[in-house]
């Protein structure tokens, strides 16, 4: 795989040679996401704070394939969907047969909502009435799909009651906004740049879910969570809108040092208004919010973190 890498700040030259930094790759997704603004204001923390520690943000394919880069070692951290993080851990959905068990989690940084959006006058008010459209759910192998799929199946519709385009979260908004496509779907931290930037140019409109339709994509994917989008978060929505979310994992494997996975968790913590001033999803990046959400084991150096602080760790996220 051949990613394109952003350096997003100068490696710490002054407190340690060149030749001697550890250099970290952090697999992030689109421009267009919360993942890489998000992840590179990571990086920057890393290359401030962590001594002899530098860190690029990597523009990639989003959950499915961050899991790949980091099980084979391309990356050293990376961002993913819940769902994705634990049918990676465990062998399981996208992973069938193919088990990354080397995945551990450092945190859980904030939560996804799952975000259709449409034109006003599309005739798109429900889920159902997707079907006989022509509709984005994401890009390949990005978290998007996996959510959009689940939770379109979860309510008795599969593809082929519409027309799928995977695109990602820019051509998305490009294919609403000229009318290649009547929706797409969203999973990702709001507001995202690429969603707002639509709302300026076209009268938008979000579409909810019923109580019935949360509670069927709660049954098949018991990750997924009731989520709120508040009015006004962009422009021309006047309601908020009721919808599922789940959880962004900050994800490395087992090899990672202990140390460095401490620092890095640390870091996360306890310089948390730094990542809000990048993106304001870091407003749930809290001790509280990863250990109520995260489906897989914590690193050892994470759960080192953890224990410090008197948080209580459930079981399963031991190893």
């Amino acid at each position: 795989m051949k990613a394109m890498k952003y350096a997003v700040v100068a490696s710490l030259l002054a407190t340690a040679p060149l030749a001697a930094a550890q250099q970290l790759s952090i697999a992030t997704g689109g421009t267009g996401g919360v993942y890489y603004p998000l992840g590179g204001g990571l990086a920057e923390l890393i290359n401030n704070q962590i001594e002899g520690a530098s860190a690029v943000a990597e523009v990639t394919g989003a959950s499915v394939e961050n899991m790949g880069l980091v099980w084979r070692g391309d990356s050293d951290l990376a961002l993913a969907l819940a769902d994705t993080v634990y049918q990676a851990h465990n062998g399981t959905g996208d992973f069938e047969g193919r088990q990354l068990d080397n995945i551990r989690a450092l945190a859980s940084v904030y939560p996804n909502a799952v975000q259709l959006v449409t034109l006003a006058g599309s005739g798109v008010e429900t889920l159902q009435d997707l079907k006989g459209k022509r509709v984005s759910v994401g890009a390949p192998g990005s978290g998007t799909e996996l959510n959009a799929r689940a939770l379109l199946e979860a309510n008795g519709i599969s593809y082929d009651d519409f027309t799928p385009q995977r695109l990602n979260f820019n051509e998305t908004a490009d294919a609403i906004r000229d009318g290649d496509i009547e929706a797409g779907f969203w999973s990702v931290g709001p507001p995202t740049s690429s969603i707002l930037n639509l709302a300026t140019t076209r009268d938008i409109r979000l579409v909810g879910l019923s109580e019935e339709e949360v509670a069927n994509a709660r049954e098949a994917e018991p990750v997924f969570a009731p989520y709120e989008l508040r009015a006004g978060l962009y422009d021309g929505m006047d309601e908020a809108v009721h919808t599922i979310s789940i959880p962004n994992v900050l994800a490395v494997s087992s090899e990672m040092d202990e140390e460095l996975a401490y620092q890095i968790t640390k870091l996360l913590f306890e310089h948390t208004d730094q990542l809000i001033a990048v993106h304001p999803a870091a407003n749930d990046t809290t001790v509280e919010f990863s250990i109520d959400s995260t489906p897989i084991p914590f690193h050892d150096g994470a759960l080192r973190y953890y224990e410090e602080v008197g948080a209580e760790v459930q079981d399963h996220q031991r190893q």
